[in-house]
């Protein structure tokens, strides 16, 4: 289920005064240990599993259980720490395209930056698909992905009044398609393009599907 992964972004990303003690006590620096490990071996390419991370982090297998119950739970927490302020994007703008245009430049670099741990990631929810395929994932949690979804609802607000609710979440799918690390892998990859020129195709094909949803809007009515 996708909620098992996505929270409510204003309330999981505001700090209380809780939270705030808590990351001065041992409790938390264990766990940053243990997610700054995590990170490194993924920005190294590794999907570590919670073994492979006590070991590097020189933990006990038993403590870092204790903070992070699966390999799904431990990537989530990663990819969290990864998006950083991707998470906190707004915008007021009255203008879908301009907020579009405006996440994708808040977006991409930071995906960029961390390129090597969102394919970590993908590459544990590939596996994670196979294994179910085949019958062998057993109990093991889901890592489900899906912070882009609300994202992009946002985004494409302001078209609200001016596309129909079934086009304005067919555009939001449609656009999901040109933001996340998916698309530095086609673009990088597989076209060879700079991560300068990647992220101005992704603009680009962006601010083309809304102007198309626009427009199909307009000839509708």
């Amino acid at each position: 289920m996708r909620r098992e992964y996505h929270k409510d972004m204003e309330v999981s990303r505001q700090p209380n005064e809780t939270a705030r003690t808590a990351e001065r006590g041992p409790r938390a620096r264990t766990r940053k240990l243990m997610l700054d490990t995590a990170t490194r071996l993924m920005q190294s390419g590794i999907t570590p599993s919670i073994s492979e991370v006590a070991e590097a982090a020189e933990v006990s297998r038993a403590t870092a259980y204790r903070y992070f119950p699966s390999q799904a739970a431990l990537v989530h927490a990663v990819v969290d720490e990864a998006l950083g302020p991707i998470l906190d994007w707004s915008s007021d703008s009255p203008d879908a395209r301009t907020r579009v245009t405006d996440l994708l430049a808040t977006a991409m670099p930071r995906i960029d930056e961390f390129e090597a741990t969102f394919k970590a990631a993908l590459k544990l929810s590939l596996d994670q698909w196979a294994q179910r395929q085949a019958g062998t994932l057993g109990n093991e949690p889901l890592f489900t992905r899906g912070h882009r979804i609300d994202l992009l609802r946002c985004a494409t607000a302001p078209l609200q009044g001016t596309v129909p609710p079934e086009a304005r979440e067919r555009l939001a799918q449609a656009l999901s398609l040109v933001f996340g690390v998916e698309v530095l892998i086609v673009l990088k990859d597989i076209w060879g393009l700079s991560s300068d020129r990647a992220h101005s195709v992704a603009v680009w094909a962006a601010n083309a599907l809304v102007q198309a949803a626009v427009r199909e809007a307009g000839g509708q009515g």
